[in-house]
């Protein structure tokens, strides 16, 4: 009897069998899995379109009536009435209203005196003969078209600025007078200016408003002696002779008429020598009355 071969068995192999669930797990596993990837996926998607679509909303126009109503809630809450700044307060006052305000609040409170003057630059000479020269514009201007300007009429109409001019002068000299000013050569630069200044002041055809003028000649020439013996003590008689300021106190004297000689004379004892003011001698011994025709006037102090 033939024997026929035996035929495969199935469960000749049971490890197959049982094998074969974890591959099938694992399947499934993969296709969860690409399910979650897609509905992942979808998620993304969506997510990406809805941001997209809200940039698409954001970056339409809006309404100008949307617009407007954006920023009027904005300013509304901030608009309000307020006063200016000290600072910008400030800057809309001119310097006569601002050196009045400055010069009340000193004066109510005088212990603020000290600090400000702690505070203010000092004066230099050029800022101080500008200013000089701002007063002596003003007097300038003051006299009356045509007529004498020598005349009664005209002395009352310039009187005012001519004393506002000669009480600066007589605040801002002792500003460079020694002690305070301790360089010769600055106290110098300053009187000389000054100097011409009291020349051009006006001649009045009544000796008696002429006073001020000569006092202020007497007066500058005090601070030239003044200045020229500081020098001469601290060994700066060469300032004297080499700066030309001989020469410059020689001419003072000739446009004074000699009013000025007593200066001169002290200059010359400091730099050891009489060559200056030749011309001058002309005028040694002349006296001038301070008080003219015997009225007395009171006298300015410098």
């Amino acid at each position: 009897m033939n024997n026929l071969p035996d035929s495969p068995s199935f469960n000749s192999h049971p490890s197959n069998v049982r094998y074969s669930p974890p591959l099938r797990f694992g399947g499934k596993k993969r296709k969860a899995d690409e399910q979650d990837d897609g509905r992942s996926g979808m998620h993304d998607d969506n997510r990406y379109s809805e941001d997209n679509q809200m940039n698409s909303t954001n970056n339409l126009p809006r309404s100008p009536g949307a617009s407007q109503r954006m920023i009027s809630k904005r300013q509304r809450s901030d608009v309000t009435g307020r006063p200016l700044p000290l600072t910008r307060l400030l800057e809309t006052v001119d310097s006569h209203t601002l050196k009045s305000m400055l010069q009340t609040i000193c004066d109510r409170h005088p212990g603020l005196t000290t600090e400000v003057l702690s505070l203010a630059p000092r004066p230099t000479v050029n800022s101080a003969l500008s200013t000089l020269s701002n007063y002596e514009s003003t007097m300038r201007l003051a006299f009356p078209y045509g007529g004498n300007s020598g005349a009664d009429y005209a002395f009352n109409r310039v009187r005012p600025a001519l004393n506002e001019l000669l009480d600066a002068l007589s605040d801002y000299t002792p500003h460079f007078l020694p002690p305070n000013e301790s360089q010769a050569t600055t106290s110098l630069t300053f009187l000389d200016e000054a100097t011409h200044i009291i020349h051009r002041l006006p001649n009045w055809d009544n000796p008696l408003h002429n006073h001020s003028k000569n006092m202020a000649y007497e007066e500058i020439t005090k601070a030239w002696v003044l200045v020229v013996q500081e020098a001469a003590k601290r060994g700066a008689g060469i300032q004297l002779e080499y700066g030309g300021w001989g020469a410059k106190l020689a001419k003072h004297v000739e446009q004074s008429q000699g009013r000025m000689q007593s200066a001169l004379v002290h200059l010359k004892q400091a730099v050891g020598h009489d060559d200056y003011g030749k011309e001058t001698n002309k005028f040694s011994g002349r006296n001038f009355n301070m008080h003219s025709a015997g009225v007395q006037v009171p006298v300015r102090s410098w």
